[in-house]
């Protein structure tokens, strides 16, 4: 199977809100009000950890069934740990990005205790959000200026 290429379009308005566009969905992306923004829609890193806990959601919707899983219920809490000290430039030695993320799976299935514990290692595994951020890809910029 080819690779498939997957593209999003981020533009900024007002303040510090961003409107992102995937093929025909948008959603809007800001700050709290705290750091500058207007509260307007989830912060990008926010986006990040809602991404990763719907990934995993996805992937158990997607394979239950052949892992002989009963799925009644699924949910993620997902949390990161970050320092606004090294995006904002206070401190040189703090990572900009997370230094840790979390994940809390929610399952309520009649399941064995075993089959479910097997099942979330292959959530885990199996989920491309979890997989780029466990191993980076690589990132390229290029730079268009308009005038």
């Amino acid at each position: 199977m080819s690779i498939e290429v997957f593209k999003s379009t981020t533009k900024l308005a007002e303040g510090m809100k961003v409107e992102c566009t995937a093929r025909s969905h948008k959603i809007i992306l800001d700050e709290p009000t705290g750091l500058g923004g207007t509260d307007k829609g989830m912060n990008p890193v926010e986006a990040v950890l809602s991404a990763l806990g719907a990934c995993k959601c996805i992937v158990a919707r997607c394979f239950a069934r052949a892992h002989k899983i009963d799925l009644q219920d699924f949910w993620v809490e997902v949390e990161g740990d970050l320092d606004p000290d090294g995006f904002q430039g206070k401190n040189k030695n703090v990572k900009v990005g997370f230094s840790a993320i979390r994940s809390k799976i929610h399952i309520k299935s009649s399941s064995s205790k075993e089959d479910i514990e097997r099942f979330v290692e292959f959530i885990d595994r199996t989920c491309p959000v979890a997989d780029t951020l466990a191993n980076s890809p690589n990132l390229v910029t290029e730079l268009t200026i308009e005038k």
